[in-house]
């Protein structure tokens, strides 16, 4: 049962803002070595989708006002948006999957760099999706979109006991269907076909009867390669691989999947594909650049990974030199809400959506560091196995004194805050200053996320104030 968390809320709200001093000899304000880098500090704005790119996928100038609005808040690292491999529409995301986007991307890297005064290392995560369809309307699925076949004829026959079904015409199937009752649907449609009806037809990595689906293992990794090299050309200094939530990689690490060719099954054969996407990368980029990954520490679905599959996958990814470990949780299609007609599917509705970007309104844990406990447990087991890989967590994190204890007491080596720095760009700088008390806290209502699901500019409710703006205000 939801409630608001109050008191857990309220006791973050009253924390107490450190001294310029303190925060000078803080953990959270202490460099740190990832790979061959060396980071400012350890304060990390991870990758949020602003919805600002052209429908083409390039840079516009709103995506540099974007980025340098956050750079100027001087973050120890920020990760540029999920940005697709794939040369292939994907609405106002940025993309890197051919040469003609990198003179965009470099300039979005320059504008970072003078913004930051050089000060803040700028990775881009890359990421690939699979097809996702909006929830047709009952008519036109059944007219345009249901293949029927004898196992329709064969329910129908049961169901009504007329025999006449087995040799019905196409069309007189589908016009039954559509005017049936949902009762009389859920009995005649495969679940796959139900899916595709009530929430839009949507491609899993499992789908391997089709041949796009069933080639991804020969095809991904020179596909990231290609995108990690472009990444270099335009100067980030490092890419993220996006291998969690409801997207193509994690859809490989994911318990659920069984393909059947080497690709999926056990751990070691989930883990296949994204251990020779990095392979491919690192190939191409050489030793001297930082890849690291981002993946769930909990896929939070019925049948998914657990925090054993992640702490498996964790000491994997650090044995095969990945130069971080950024820990999510969640996120997943399978558990999401149905969307209305018209719209797509959204995979951080449900229970597993709420865990990846948990509310104020919230149950008696509260929303707060929620995927603390499991990023430690993974830190622990990769450390303990010889590696010092840096382990980033995220999720609900929003206070010095929050990732202060979560670095002191070992949890994380790098503490990542999305929805705070999107409050407030200049976290970062009013807390090295001694200033917290001007930060502007961000009150988990998750008004920025309802706009990423609509698909609109990302904004904060904290500085809309009633009128969309599409940068936070200076400080």
């Amino acid at each position: 049962m939801w409630k608001f968390a109050n008191p857990i809320r309220h006791k973050i709200l009253e924390t107490r803002w450190p001294t310029a001093e303190e925060a000078a000899g803080s953990r959270l304000f202490r460099g740190i070595q990832i790979g061959r880098l060396e980071a400012r500090s350890r304060t990390w704005v991870p990758a949020m989708v602003p919805w600002r790119a052209t429908e083409d996928g390039f840079v516009t100038e709103q995506n540099l006002d974007w980025y340098r609005r956050f750079a100027e808040g001087r973050p120890g690292v920020l990760v540029v948006e999920a940005t697709g491999v794939r040369d292939i529409p994907s609405g106002p995301l940025l993309r890197i999957g051919d040469d003609r986007f990198i003179p965009g991307l470099r300039k979005l890297v320059e504008t970072v760099r003078e913004a930051s005064h050089g000060e803040t290392r700028l990775f881009i995560q890359i990421i690939d999706f699979l097809s996702v369809k909006r929830r047709p309307e009952k008519e036109k699925y059944f007219q345009r979109f249901l293949t029927v076949d004898d196992h329709h004829r064969q329910v129908l026959l049961e169901i009504t006991s007329q025999s006449a079904w087995l040799k019905a015409p196409d069309n007189h199937v589908r016009e039954f269907l559509q005017n049936a009752d949902d009762e009389i649907v859920d009995l005649v449609l495969r679940p796959s076909e139900l899916e595709a009806l009530r929430f839009g037809y949507r491609e899993r990595v499992t789908d391997t009867h089709l041949k796009h689906i069933r080639d991804l293992p020969q095809e991904l990794p020179g596909i990231f390669a290609a995108a990690a090299e472009r990444a270099r050309e335009a100067g980030f200094d490092g890419v993220e691989l996006h291998y969690a939530h409801a997207y193509t990689m994690a859809g490989f690490l994911s318990a659920q999947n069984d393909r059947a060719d080497g690709y999926g099954g056990s751990r070691e054969n989930r883990m296949r594909l994204p251990l020779e996407v990095y392979r491919a990368v690192r190939n191409r980029v050489g030793n001297d650049y930082v890849v690291g990954v981002r993946f769930l520490a909990d896929e939070v679905i019925a049948g998914g990974s657990r925090v054993e599959d992640a702490i498996f996958y964790a000491k994997e990814f650090a044995a095969a030199g990945f130069d971080f470990l950024s820990l999510s949780k969640g996120g997943k299609f399978e558990d999401a809400q149905q969307p209305k007609v018209g719209q797509a599917v959204y995979p951080y509705t449900g229970q597993s959506g709420y865990e990846c970007m948990p509310t104020v309104l919230s149950d008696v844990i509260g929303p707060f560091g929620r995927s603390v406990p499991l990023v430690a447990a993974i830190k622990k087991a990769v450390n303990e196995s010889g590696f010092t890989t840096p382990i980033v967590a995220t999720g609900g994190i929003s206070t010095f004194e929050q990732a202060e204890e979560i670095l002191r007491l070992g949890q994380a080596d790098i503490v990542g805050m999305a929805r705070q720095a999107l409050a407030d760009p200049d976290w970062f700088m009013k807390v090295r200053l001694g200033r917290g008390d001007e930060v502007r806290r961000c009150t988990y209502t998750n008004y920025c996320e309802a706009l990423d699901q609509a698909h609109k500019p990302v904004t904060c409710k904290l500085w809309d104030k009633g009128r969309r703006v599409l940068e936070p205000p200076p400080w």
